[in-house]
Formats: structure tokens, C-alpha cells, sequence
């Protein structure tokens, strides 16, 4: 069978279904692969690149249809597209089915097997097929490079001769893919960054990647990631309320707000007002991630970018993905190769539509002249983490009680050492001459005391460790200082020694110390 990549039509849009490389993983499966003249141009590959990776280069759409198979694109197609295909045929593109009934029937009627890039299920094994997560990988990092050109200022604090620059605020509302991967680019930058997303359990996600998590004190239990296929679920009118005031609290503080709110097949909600975008202060920036489904600020338009009566840059851009044609080509083009290899399990060319299998019936949205969307729920359901269970605080009695029991438990433990520790004294002095006894009781007497010493030193130095090997030559300067005034001078000598090395351990820790914390501080 022949598989072949159609040039986009749509204003601007640089992406391209089929790489060279993708090409040749296709190839292996057993597929002939051809592409329409120019298809790759935008992203970076000329037809050359293609008939160097042994991919047919037809002359015109027309003729590429005519000649494949399966029919793979970007964007999703009109329905004068749909009508040029025949019975039999399989697309594979973005459909968003969900807003596109129209189009359904099209396909339906004209019998072909479309396949919803958009559609793939979020489970474990579907992972390397995610298309809408592959490009909003690309459109949070994008984001936030839109965001650094706009902005007046650097992202990160400096301290120089002409004068200290302080590090941008910057907050994403929203930690799915897209608001990760802006969180990631945004910290590396240099930036402060704040994180805000209705799911409590993607916290620990955000501060692991440098952010604060910007935590709302109020219990919705509504959002439930399992149920959405991984996606935040809409929030109760009370939540959004607590939400919005969060925001305004937040707006003035701000430079840099990039919003990632979007459940595919709803509108955008709205989550940065009117009055926000006036509080905020004059060239701050706002990036909407969510602008193609209205946008989650009130003054977002569209593939525009406009500037407030207040001056702030509101950036609606549409094609993030686009913007980075060749790098976002190359991933979704492995996006549909992995979704060709379960095509074809025999890796012989052939197209094995098994419908029982959850990731290609999900994605298909019609097959054998019919409707198939909605798809059912996959037998694997998307896993959301529980939340954070937050812990009730002890009442003082509850308090004093504890304690009393830790101090009775630990004085148990205690008695029973030096029980355990006496009788083994004694066993040893029973057959152990009195001169040993003697210097073995002090040796023992000297490691316990050491050790309740040194580890209870705070740990003060940037490392438990290095506090600890402070205390140990502290310990060792005391011992020398009592053996300097000694007669003989070998024992001078050596206590000399071990004051100087032990004094150039403990004034070291402090100095790398120094350094070490100099590194992560902020100007």
C-alpha cells in the first residue's frame, strides 16, 4: 500500500505530515511512501531531501490522491477534500470531531476511514502517538519565547556596573503539557516562575521543575483528571469565583502571564478578566495558549497581537507549533509512524484496522461508511493522581500527648541500651584484666558522649555532612589543645599539626559553603 503527505493549504502553516526521517520508518513497515511537491518547503525539506530518503514526489494533490492509500496531513481538511478521497480510503489528520458534525457526515458518505490525530487516547501506550501533546510541547516552549521578545526587560536578575535588573514574574495558569513544558523553558530562562492548576496533585510536577505551585485554599472535588482523558475537568462556579480572586491578587505582581486552559472539544474558559489585564503594570505580557477556542483572557483576539489602553501586550497567536515548522514536522510525523506501526502489526504494508484495539478505535471517527465518534472509554483509564490529603492539625492536648508518649518510648529505649550495654560490660570485665577495663570504659564513655555531640550539631553548612565533619575537628582541636602542653616535643609537634589541618577543615566548609550558596542566589 502507498501512504502520502499532502502540502497545507492554510495560511502560514509550515508543518508537513511526513518527514524524510518518518519516511523511512514507514519504508519498514512495508509501506511506498510519496509526498505532493513542496510539502516539506516551509519546515526545511526540499523535495530532494525526500528523493534522497526514496520518497515519490507526485506533481499535484490530485495526483497524490489518486495514488495513496492512506492520505496523511496536518490540519484538518474541508469537505471538498473529504470529497475528492474514495470509499476505502484512510485520512489521517487533526479532525477535532467534536466541533465538526458536518464534516462527519461528509466522510461517512463518502466511506472513507478518518483517523483523529486529536483523538488518540491518553493512556500509557498511546503516549508516542499524542499528537495534541507533541505540539503543545511545542507550543508552551514557543510561548514563552514570544513572551522574552516582548518583554522590556531580561528574564533573569543581573547585578551590573550600569545597574541591577530584577528577575520577571512569570505565571502559567495551567500544568498540562503545554504549561510544563512553559514552566521549563521560563525557569531556565532565569525567571521567577508560579504555577496555578485546579488539580492539587500536579504540585509536586511544578515545584520539581523550579516553580512555586500558587496553592488555592478551597476543596473541589470535581476535577477529576480520569475523567477527562487526563485533562482537568471543569471547575463549580464557587471554585472559579475563589480562583478569579486569587488572580487579581496575583495580576499587579506579574510581568509575564501565559495561560494553557483548553479541554479539547469546549470552549476556552475565561480566567483572565478585564479588570486583571488593567491591574496589571504597563509592558507586561500576556501569552493565550487558548486562543483558538476563545481564549482564557477577556481581550484575547485571535491570531493577533494587540497592546491594552494600559499597555499591556496581549499575544493570541494560533500557530505556536507552526512557528517551529521543522522541529514540530519531525514530531508529529513519528507521531503517525508509531500510529502506522499498530496499523500494521505484520509490518508487511497491509492496514489492519482492528477496532478492538482501544488507541486505533478511539482515534477512528468514521470506518465502513459509518460514524464511530464518540468512542467508548478505553479499557486502561487515563490515571490521575489523588490529591493531597491535607492534614488535620493537633489540638494542644492531642500535641502534649504525643509528646509525653515519644518521651516515654525514648526513655524506654534508653533503659534497655544501657541494660543490654552493662551486661556486656560485665561479661567482658570477667575475663578481662582490670588495666584493660579501665582504658576500654573511657574509649566507650568517649564514643558515646562524641556521638551525641557531633550529631547534634546543626547543621548550619549547606550540606549534613559537612556539618558533621565540622564537629569532628572541632572535637580533634580540643584533643590536640590538651596534648600541646605536653613535655615531650613529638606530642607538640603532632598536636600543632592537627590543630592547623583540622582549622583548615572547618574554615574551608564555611568558604565552600559560601560559594556554593552565592551560585543559586537571585540578584
Amino acid at each position: 500500500m502507498k501512504i502520502g503527505a499532502l502540502k497545507e493549504t492554510a495560511e502560514g502553516e509550515a508543518r508537513v505530515a511526513i518527514t524524510p526521517s518518518s519516511a523511512a520508518h514507514l519504508q519498514k513497515l512495508g509501506y511506498d511512501v510519496v509526498v505532493e511537491t513542496g510539502a516539506g518547503a516551509k519546515s526545511g525539506f526540499s523535495d530532494e531531501d525526500y528523493r534522497a530518503a526514496g520518497v515519490e514526489i507526485a506533481d499535484d494533490s490530485g495526483t497524490l490522491v489518486d495514488e495513496a492509500d492512506i492520505v496523511a496531513r496536518v490540519r484538518q481538511p474541508s469537505g471538498d477534500e473529504i470529497r475528492r478521497m474514495r470509499q476505502g480510503q484512510t485520512l489521517i489528520s487533526f479532525f477535532y470531531p467534536g466541533q465538526s458534525a458536518e464534516l462527519l457526515e461528509v466522510a461517512k458518505d463518502q466511506g472513507i476511514n478518518a483517523i483523529a490525530m486529536d483523538m488518540v487516547p491518553r493512556i500509557s501506550r498511546a503516549q508516542k502517538m499524542d499528537a495534541l501533546s507533541s505540539m503543545a510541547n511545542i507550543a508552551g516552549y514557543r510561548s514563552v519565547i514570544e513572551a522574552a521578545n516582548n518583554f522590556g526587560r531580561f528574564f533573569t536578575g543581573q547585578v551590573t556596573a550600569a545597574g541591577k535588573v530584577p528577575p520577571a514574574k512569570v505565571l502559567v495558569v495551567g500544568a498540562g503539557v503545554a504549561g510544563l513544558a512553559a514552566i521549563g523553558t521560563a525557569t531556565s530562562l532565569g525567571a521567577q516562575v508560579y504555577a496555578f492548576d485546579v488539580r492539587p496533585e500536579v504540585a509536586e510536577q511544578i515545584e520539581s521543575m523550579g516553580a512555586e505551585f500558587v496553592f488555592l485554599d478551597f476543596e473541589d472535588t470535581t476535577t477529576d483528571g480520569a475523567e477527562t482523558g487526563g485533562y482537568a475537568a471543569p471547575s463549580s462556579p464557587e471554585f472559579r469565583e475563589k480562583q478569579l480572586e486569587k488572580f487579581r491578587e496575583l495580576a499587579p505582581q506579574m510581568d509575564v502571564v501565559i495561560t494553557t486552559a483548553l479541554i479539547p472539544g469546549r470552549d476556552a474558559p475565561v480566567l483572565w478578566t478585564k479588570d486583571m489585564v488593567e491591574a496589571m503594570k504597563p509592558g507586561s505580557v500576556i501569552v493565550d495558549l487558548a486562543a483558538e477556542k476563545g481564549g482564557n483572557c477577556e481581550l484575547t483576539q485571535a491570531d493577533q497581537r494587540i497592546v491594552s489602553d494600559n499597555g499591556v501586550i496581549i499575544i493570541g497567536y494560533t500557530d505556536f507549533a507552526s512557528r517551529m515548522g521543522a522541529q514540530a514536522s519531525e514530531l508529529y510525523g513519528n507521531n503517525i509512524r508509531h500510529f502506522m506501526a499498530d496499523l500494521t502489526p505484520e509490518k508487511d504494508g497491509q492496514v489492519n484496522h482492528n477496532m478492538d484495539d482501544d488507541v486505533i478505535r478511539g482515534a477512528t471517527v468514521t470506518h465502513g461508511g459509518e460514524i464511530t465518534y464518540p468512542p467508548p472509554k478505553p479499557k486502561v483509564a487515563a490515571i490521575a493522581a489523588k490529591p493531597r490529603e491535607k492534614k488535620k492539625e493537633p489540638t494542644p492536648e492531642e500535641r502534649r500527648a504525643a509528646e509525653v508518649a515519644a518521651f516515654k518510648k525514648e526513655t524506654q529505649s534508653q533503659i534497655m541500651m544501657l541494660a543490654v550495654g552493662g551486661v556486656l560490660l560485665l561479661l567482658i570485665g570477667m575475663i578481662a584484666p582490670p588495666s584493660f577495663m579501665a582504658h576500654f570504659i573511657v574509649f566507650v564513655l568517649a564514643c558515646f558522649v562524641g556521638f551525641k555531640v557531633i550529631w547534634n550539631v546543626a547543621h548550619s553548612l549547606h550540606t549534613p555532612l559537612m556539618a558533621i565533619t565540622n564537629a569532628i575537628s572541632s572535637i580533634i582541636i580540643l584533643g590536640a589543645l590538651m596534648q600541646i602542653g605536653s613535655g615531650s616535643w613529638l606530642v607538640v609537634l603532632l598536636g600543632a599539626l592537627a590543630v592547623l589541618m583540622a582549622g583548615v577543615n572547618i574554615f574551608g566548609g564555611f568558604l565552600v559553603t559560601r560559594r556554593m550558596l552565592a551560585m543559586f542566589q537571585k540578584s
